[in-house]
Protein backbone atom coordinates (compact mmCIF):
# COMPACT_ATOMS: atom_id res chain seq x y z
CA UNK A 1 0.00 0.00 0.00
CA UNK A 2 1.25 3.51 -1.12
CA UNK A 3 0.99 6.39 1.20
CA UNK A 4 0.07 9.70 0.05
CA UNK A 5 2.25 12.68 0.72
CA UNK A 6 0.06 14.71 1.71
CA UNK A 7 0.71 12.74 5.65
CA UNK A 8 4.19 12.76 5.59
CA UNK A 9 5.85 14.92 8.28
CA UNK A 10 4.61 17.08 11.85
CA UNK A 11 1.65 19.31 11.63
CA UNK A 12 1.73 22.81 12.47
CA UNK A 13 0.17 22.06 15.94
CA UNK A 14 2.25 19.61 16.82
CA UNK A 15 5.52 21.63 15.98
CA UNK A 16 4.00 24.63 18.00
CA UNK A 17 3.73 22.40 21.39
CA UNK A 18 7.17 20.82 20.80
CA UNK A 19 8.37 24.61 20.80
CA UNK A 20 6.45 25.55 23.65
CA UNK A 21 7.82 23.00 26.23
CA UNK A 22 11.28 23.60 24.88
CA UNK A 23 10.85 26.80 25.96
CA UNK A 24 9.18 26.24 29.38
CA UNK A 25 12.33 23.76 30.06
CA UNK A 26 14.78 26.50 28.72
CA UNK A 27 13.63 29.26 30.75
CA UNK A 28 13.54 26.90 33.65
CA UNK A 29 17.10 26.21 33.80
CA UNK A 30 18.30 29.57 33.14
CA UNK A 31 16.68 30.81 35.99
CA UNK A 32 18.78 27.92 38.29
CA UNK A 33 22.23 28.55 36.08
CA UNK A 34 21.99 32.45 36.97
CA UNK A 35 21.26 31.32 40.71
CA UNK A 36 23.62 29.14 40.95
CA UNK A 37 26.12 31.28 39.14
CA UNK A 38 25.47 33.84 42.16
CA UNK A 39 25.58 31.27 45.22
CA UNK A 40 29.09 30.34 43.48
CA UNK A 41 30.19 34.04 43.51
CA UNK A 42 29.21 34.39 47.12
CA UNK A 43 31.56 30.84 47.79
CA UNK A 44 34.09 32.34 46.31
CA UNK A 45 33.72 35.44 47.73
CA UNK A 46 33.70 33.58 51.47
CA UNK A 47 36.80 31.75 50.42
CA UNK A 48 38.60 34.69 49.40
CA UNK A 49 37.56 36.26 52.71
CA UNK A 50 38.78 32.96 54.93
CA UNK A 51 42.38 33.60 52.81
CA UNK A 52 42.43 36.90 54.02
CA UNK A 53 41.75 36.49 57.76
CA UNK A 54 44.44 33.90 57.89
CA UNK A 55 46.86 36.54 55.94
CA UNK A 56 46.56 38.94 58.50
CA UNK A 57 46.48 35.88 61.40
CA UNK A 58 49.66 35.18 60.08
CA UNK A 59 50.72 38.89 60.36
CA UNK A 60 49.72 39.61 63.52
CA UNK A 61 51.38 36.27 64.96
CA UNK A 62 54.68 38.02 63.55
CA UNK A 63 53.85 41.52 64.43
CA UNK A 64 52.16 41.48 67.23
CA UNK A 65 49.53 43.94 65.46
CA UNK A 66 46.97 43.87 62.41
CA UNK A 67 48.62 45.59 59.32
CA UNK A 68 47.05 48.87 58.57
CA UNK A 69 43.75 49.71 57.03
CA UNK A 70 45.03 52.14 53.79
CA UNK A 71 43.70 53.50 50.73
CA UNK A 72 39.97 55.11 51.06
CA UNK A 73 37.43 54.76 47.95
CA UNK A 74 33.85 55.88 47.24
CA UNK A 75 31.86 53.39 46.62
CA UNK A 76 29.14 54.17 43.42
CA UNK A 77 26.35 56.21 45.03
CA UNK A 78 27.58 56.82 48.29
CA UNK A 79 29.21 59.81 49.90
CA UNK A 80 30.97 58.12 52.50
CA UNK A 81 34.16 56.76 51.76
CA UNK A 82 35.59 53.06 52.61
CA UNK A 83 39.26 51.60 53.04
CA UNK A 84 40.14 48.78 51.02
CA UNK A 85 42.93 46.51 51.03
CA UNK A 86 44.98 49.25 49.04
CA UNK A 87 48.40 49.35 50.62
CA UNK A 88 47.41 46.73 52.90
CA UNK A 89 48.58 44.25 50.31
CA UNK A 90 52.20 45.47 50.36
CA UNK A 91 52.41 44.56 54.46
CA UNK A 92 51.01 40.90 53.22
CA UNK A 93 52.99 39.87 49.99
CA UNK A 94 55.35 38.18 49.38
CA UNK A 95 56.12 37.09 53.11
CA UNK A 96 52.22 35.92 53.96
CA UNK A 97 50.49 35.30 50.38
CA UNK A 98 51.57 35.61 47.13
CA UNK A 99 48.76 37.55 45.98
CA UNK A 100 46.28 39.19 47.76
CA UNK A 101 42.62 38.91 46.91
CA UNK A 102 41.68 42.60 46.52
CA UNK A 103 38.19 42.11 44.82
CA UNK A 104 35.37 39.64 45.51
CA UNK A 105 33.57 37.47 43.37
CA UNK A 106 31.33 40.44 41.81
CA UNK A 107 34.49 42.55 40.90
CA UNK A 108 33.78 44.95 44.31
CA UNK A 109 36.50 45.75 46.31
CA UNK A 110 36.83 44.07 49.68
CA UNK A 111 36.93 46.60 52.84
CA UNK A 112 39.09 45.92 55.75
CA UNK A 113 39.35 48.38 58.49
CA UNK A 114 41.48 47.92 61.76
CA UNK A 115 40.14 49.25 65.10
CA UNK A 116 42.05 52.25 66.38
CA UNK A 117 43.66 49.52 69.25
CA UNK A 118 44.60 47.47 66.24
CA UNK A 119 43.50 44.96 68.08
CA UNK A 120 40.03 43.97 65.97
CA UNK A 121 39.59 43.48 62.31
CA UNK A 122 37.03 43.90 59.96
CA UNK A 123 36.47 42.38 56.27
CA UNK A 124 33.38 43.48 54.00
CA UNK A 125 31.83 42.56 50.68
CA UNK A 126 29.41 44.46 49.32
CA UNK A 127 27.61 41.98 48.12
CA UNK A 128 26.29 41.56 44.82
CA UNK A 129 25.13 45.53 44.06
CA UNK A 130 28.62 46.83 45.30
CA UNK A 131 27.08 48.91 47.81
CA UNK A 132 27.30 48.41 51.53
CA UNK A 133 24.58 48.41 53.90
CA UNK A 134 24.51 51.57 56.03
CA UNK A 135 23.01 49.11 58.78
CA UNK A 136 23.55 45.31 58.23
CA UNK A 137 21.20 42.70 59.91
CA UNK A 138 24.15 40.42 60.99
CA UNK A 139 23.36 36.41 61.01
CA UNK A 140 22.57 34.72 57.93
CA UNK A 141 20.85 36.43 55.55
CA UNK A 142 18.94 35.38 51.88
CA UNK A 143 19.82 38.34 50.07
CA UNK A 144 22.70 38.46 47.30
CA UNK A 145 22.74 42.35 47.60
CA UNK A 146 23.24 41.41 51.87
CA UNK A 147 27.08 42.47 52.53
CA UNK A 148 29.35 39.55 53.61
CA UNK A 149 31.11 40.30 56.44
CA UNK A 150 33.73 38.41 58.48
CA UNK A 151 35.36 39.85 61.91
CA UNK A 152 38.07 38.37 64.36
CA UNK A 153 37.82 34.63 62.70
CA UNK A 154 34.09 34.31 62.28
CA UNK A 155 31.70 35.48 59.71
CA UNK A 156 28.76 37.68 61.79
CA UNK A 157 26.87 38.17 58.30
CA UNK A 158 26.90 35.64 55.80
CA UNK A 159 24.54 33.64 53.27
CA UNK A 160 22.42 31.20 54.01
CA UNK A 161 19.34 29.38 52.53
CA UNK A 162 17.46 29.85 49.45
CA UNK A 163 18.77 33.10 47.76
CA UNK A 164 16.68 35.85 46.35
CA UNK A 165 17.17 37.90 43.94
Amino acid sequence: MRRDSRNRGFTLIELLIVVTIIGIIVAISIINLINAIERARQRRTMGDMRTLALTIEAFSVDKNRYPPAAGYTLPPGLTVPTKTLGLTANYLTPTYIKIVPMVDGWASWFNYDVSTAGTDYMIRSCGRDGIPESSPSYGPTTNFNADIIFTNGVFVQYPDGVQQQ
